[in-house]
């Protein structure tokens, strides 16, 4: 018998969690840690960090992990240091009060759905943006006390952690986060076993566990599918933040939707209203309508009112390609027995998906959510204005000037993103209020008042304290990396606090043109080597996996930056997340966005930079075509001078080269006897006084407040009073007017031959419409529509309503006296759609008829 060297199987671990045993004192300890709540709070950072400097930084501020880290006899200790017990009770008692406040009852009680959620580095359930605006908007429903529920996912990997290799390509590495370590309590039933969820998919259950997260006083339910009980085929549901192929997306999709509201009903929370934030959640409105028909036994018709008039679609991405689509196969796949549980046929629900019903199109998202939401919003007035004219096909009838759809420009949640040193300034400035009028420009106009060189030395303390995280943070992960230590290590020697620091992080898509910069190397040489003008460039961002450009771009700045004419000069810092951002937005003197026009929906970046007395330099896009002031920040104009991108390109480089030749850098530089630049001073004074106060969270919750949950919670009350008889009603006189349009007849209309032949400014002509409405009675508008064809403008500009003045039978006489004001070239129509009180607005049952 031959006898091997080795034999042996593989290991069959378990993971086990062992934590530290707080004392009874500090049990308030373990509550703080389990509530986002320290996130934005500084001096619940501070006591945790007290407590043990070193290992605060080791776990990465993770408040969870540190308590199970830290050493019992440390915590022994901790109770006989009556400094410090008195600073852990005088936080605790600050979080009890705040947390112990009733929630208001004049503002509709939401839930808020979302793909994403940005609350803290912690916690890896976002990827850029979209998450960072949903996270902020948690906290400030929190601070605001509205009553608010949240639902999203918790990813086992998240988004994934970025290295760069040694030759600047970027690593995508999702690493698994353990949730026994993360800010968060997973839902049990009375018995202790952890709660689950059991989502029907087709031919077979999805079983998921539902986490909650703290979010000072809201809550945050996620829901998560790695679980034995599942396949792996769908365990891996919530592995990955936007991973996978399209039927992954799409059962994502089918989770956060129908799961999402099976998960609020088993939990027994009922709210006024439904928050879509982008379109990955829109399935909510089907299980909405099930429960509606199925519950409470309404036809599909009178469920869709109640359902229309309770939802919100708010879209982010200001392009068609960036929406999801779905094939019908796929699409039919999954919701292919809905429309039996609806009472309606498969082709209506699709075409509830599509621009162009009854044809192949693929079912769209966001289609779907404009169809199921009485309100659809973008993020900023411009993007407001890009929806109108993406959706416009929607409603075919309307111009995008004419539509509902309307606008919240994004803010930021300032308590998170101002750091310490600016809190503690605007309270002790501006007063200990502030924080409850953080967006009323009065209370931020008293920063002219204060002396120029106390701003100045704040953002010095701020950029030095930049210029240690990347020299402290960055310094392991680039010698890992980068290859040759001494090359790395002037590399690091080279940051210059005294610089002016510029900075440039983002998503890394090929819009944001972070190439613009580099298009002429000799004339950027020129600056960044200044000896007398130092000029220094920080770079960040990711790319997503599968887009090669953006990754692209990222390989050549790395590139660039090794250049010796660069190094030093410009550089790149890796995986960019929030604790990188709050790092760079309060570090570097200038932020700097080069958005391809009309492509930044909103962009918040820079909203964070204001707050910390940080000055933009931006294209007019975005947020910023509201924002910029003269004299408070640079603007590249929103106007295009090429149709070719790449002269535009070219012309946009060239214009952010001379400004900062002749304007920013020698402003920055122009500096008094005491080392500073009043001239800058006053940029800041500017931007923080006449920009900051109007890009707040707390502006942005109020303004979602006044012009849509106010307006729909008013509406969704009256519909569902009485059994629904308000739904009811309006359902059957929806059916009635459609079941007769087609039957109604244009009789005549009469038109002077004055306006048609020989028409002239300043005289008065009479129209004459009559219309047989087939006895629909007095629910017919008509209107006349005037457009301006000069220059190739074809949109209706102006439209003047004709008086019923005439009854017979069924036969209504329309007139209008027009005065004619402008000359020109124009185009003019006739237009009828249905009329009722009740509506919302037009494109709320969209049928026009021209003539």
């Amino acid at each position: 018998m031959k006898v091997q060297v080795s034999n042996t199987n593989t290991p069959n671990w378990r993971d086990i969690t062992v934590k530290s045993q707080v004392p009874a004192e500090l049990s308030c300890l373990a509550v703080l840690a389990k509530n986002l709540w320290w996130s934005w709070n500084s001096e619940a950072k501070n006591l945790f960090k007290s407590i043990d400097k070193d290992l605060w930084k080791a776990v990465h501020e993770n408040p969870v992990l540190f308590l199970q880290r830290i050493g019992y006899e440390r915590l022994e200790e901790i109770t006989k240091d009556k400094q410090l017990m008195h600073d852990i009770n005088e936080v605790y008692e600050h979080f009890e009060k705040y947390i112990n406040v009733e929630k208001r009852k004049d503002v509709p009680s939401i839930s808020y759905f979302s793909m994403e959620y940005g609350l803290s580095h912690v916690l890896k359930i976002y990827s850029g943006g979209l998450g960072i605006l949903a996270g902020d908007y948690l906290k400030e429903a929190s601070d605001s006390n509205v009553d608010m529920t949240a639902v999203g996912f918790l990813y086992r990997y998240g988004y994934f952690t970025q290295t760069l290799s040694m030759d600047g390509q970027q690593i995508a590495n999702y690493e698994a986060q353990n949730f026994n370590q993360l800010p968060i309590e997973q839902m049990t039933e009375k018995d202790g076993r952890p709660m689950v969820l059991e989502v029907p998919y087709p031919g077979r259950i999805v079983y998921a566990h539902i986490w909650r997260v703290n979010v000072g006083r809201i809550k945050l339910y996620l829901l998560d599918t790695d679980l034995d009980s599942n396949s792996e085929w769908d365990r891996s549901i919530t592995y990955q933040l936007y991973g996978g192929d399209w039927e992954n997306r799409m059962k994502q999709e089918y989770l956060l939707g129908i799961g999402g509201i099976l998960m609020l009903n088993k939990l027994g929370i009922k709210t006024d209203l439904y928050h879509c934030n982008e379109g990955h959640a829109a399935l909510l409105n089907v299980q909405r309508l099930v429960d509606y028909v199925q519950n409470d036994h309404l036809k599909f018709s009178e469920a869709l009112e109640v359902v229309r008039a309770s939802s919100l679609y708010t879209v982010h991405t200001p392009v068609p390609a960036g929406h999801d689509y779905f094939d019908e196969s796929l699409f039919g796949k999954y919701m292919g027995e809905f429309p039996a549980k609806l009472g309606i046929e498969w082709k209506d629900l699709m075409n509830m998906g599509r621009e162009n019903p009854d044809t192949n199109e693929k079912f769209s998202m966001s289609v779907f959510a404009c169809n199921s939401c009485q309100e659809v919003n973008g993020v900023s007035w411009l993007h407001g204005k890009v929806s109108q004219k993406m959706f416009q096909p929607i409603w075919k009838g309307y111009s995008p000037d004419e539509l509902h759809v309307g606008y919240v420009t994004n803010g930021v949640h300032m308590p998170t993103w101002a750091a310490s040193e600016w809190k503690e300034f605007y309270v002790k400035t501006f007063g200990p209020d502030f924080m409850d009028h953080q967006s009323d420009p009065k209370m931020w106009e008293k920063i002219y008042d204060v002396d120029d060189e106390i701003i100045w030395n704040i953002r010095q303390t701020l950029k030095n304290k930049f210029v240690k995280f990347v020299k402290d943070d960055f310094r392991e992960t680039w010698l890992k990396n980068q290859g040759d230590p001494s090359r790395i290590v002037s590399v690091l020697e080279k940051i210059n606090p005294n610089a002016l620091l510029i900075g440039f992080a983002r998503r890394f898509a090929t819009y944001k043109r972070a190439h613009l910069l580099f298009t002429d190397l000799d004339r950027l040489s020129k600056i960044v080597n200044n000896p007398n003008y130092p000029v220094q460039f920080i770079f960040s961002g990711k790319a997503h996996p599968a887009d090669g450009a953006g990754q692209g771009l990222i390989k050549r700045i790395v590139e660039i930056s090794r250049m010796p004419q660069f190094l030093g000069k410009i550089i790149f810092l890796e995986n960019y997340d929030m604790k990188v951002a709050k790092r760079l937005i309060s570090g570097v003197d200038i932020w700097l966005n080069t958005p391809t026009r009309p492509l930044e929906a909103s962009g918040t970046s820079g909203e964070k930079a204001e707050m910390n007395g940080v000055l933009n330099f931006s294209v007019l896009d975005g947020w910023w075509y509201e924002g910029y002031k003269e004299g408070a920040g640079w603007a590249l104009t929103d106007k295009r001078t090429f149709q070719d991108q790449n002269q535009q390109d070219q012309l946009d480089a060239a214009t952010i080269y001379s400004m900062l030749e002749n304007q920013i850098v020698p402003l920055y530089f122009a500096k008094n006897s005491k080392g500073y630049s009043p001239e800058w001073i006053q940029y800041i004074k500017n931007s923080i006084a006449k920009i900051a106060p109007h890009f707040t969270m707390e502006r942005m919750l109020h303004d979602y407040i006044d012009r849509f949950y106010m307006k729909e919670g008013k509406r969704t009350k009256l519909l569902k009073a009485d059994h629904y008889a308000k739904a009811k009603e309006i359902a059957a006189w929806k059916e009635e007017f459609v079941s007769k349009w087609n039957d109604i007849e244009i009789c005549s209309v009469s038109i002077p031959d004055g306006l048609l032949y020989n028409p002239h400014v300043g005289e008065e002509y009479e129209m004459t419409v009559v219309i047989d409405n087939k006895g629909l009675g007095n629910c017919l508008g008509v209107e006349l529509v005037i457009a301006n064809v000069e220059e190739g403008n074809t949109e209706p500009y102006k439209t003047i309503e004709m008086k019923p003045v005439q009854t017979d039978g069924t036969k209504v006489t329309y007139k209008l006296r027009y005065l004619l004001n402008d000359s020109g070239v124009f185009r003019y129509s006739f237009r009828m759609f249905p009329q009722n009180p009740d509506l919302p607005h037009r494109q709320d049952l969209a049928y026009v008829r021209w003539f």
